[in-house]
């Protein structure tokens, strides 16, 4: 269902989730969104050395992730520093808990919104795509990105608004976008993502 380029320095890491419901019908517990609030404690926690190491994988392919193009874990941070972290759904909520704690990015699409195969791989010169439902554009190229067989649809900055998760969505896929720089943090993170998922009774299944 995915296949990864050869990168030197990513550590990536794959699943799917199946909802109970349509994530409209589905409120985060009062739990999961108390993680997202400005000092709450979890099982990881971020620092400089993950935010540089992060930084310098996503350069390889010639990307620059500073500025407004510095990773979404990154932005997560300030979010939950000045209180404006606030819930979404129940899938989004447990990216951006999962994100915030480990200090990696990380992308959700709707399985019903996006089409197989999948693929993570360097954008090339050129690629873009809307990434809000303003129509904003975020030029891809040099930067990592989750293909599917329309194009580009997420990566470790900003999502596609295409493939977005919506009040109908029972079915998502996952990328957690590690550095081999830092160890196991890629699997410690899906470990407690799993946790917090099955916890709100959604069925998890990595992917090979």
């Amino acid at each position: 269902m995915l296949t990864v380029d050869a990168h030197p320095s990513l550590d990536t890491l794959a699943f799917t989730t199946t909802f109970p419901g349509p994530l409209g019908g589905l409120p985060s517990p009062e739990w999961l969104v108390a993680l997202l609030k400005p000092g709450a404690t979890a099982p990881l926690s971020s620092d400089d050395t993950v935010r540089g190491a992060i930084r310098d994988m996503l350069r390889h392919g010639g990307y620059k992730p500073t500025g407004r193009g510095k990773p979404a874990s990154e932005y997560l941070v300030r979010a939950s520093g000045d209180g404006s972290l606030g819930a979404i759904n129940l899938a989004v909520d447990a990216c951006n808990a999962v994100s915030l704690h480990s200090g990696l990015p990380i992308s959700v699409v709707d399985l019903d919104r996006a089409t197989a195969p999948f693929r993570v791989g360097v954008a090339p010169e050129g690629a873009q795509y809307v990434f809000n439902a303003s129509g904003q554009s975020i030029d891809l190229a040099g930067l990592l990105c989750l293909f599917d067989a329309e194009g580009p649809c997420a990566n470790a900055v900003k999502d596609a608004q295409r493939t977005k998760t919506n009040a109908d969505t029972r079915r998502t896929l996952t990328v957690l976008w590690g550095a081999k720089a830092l160890g196991e943090r890629t699997a410690r993170a899906f470990d407690c993502y799993r946790e917090l998922l099955e916890r709100a009774g959604a069925t998890v299944e990595r992917l090979p």
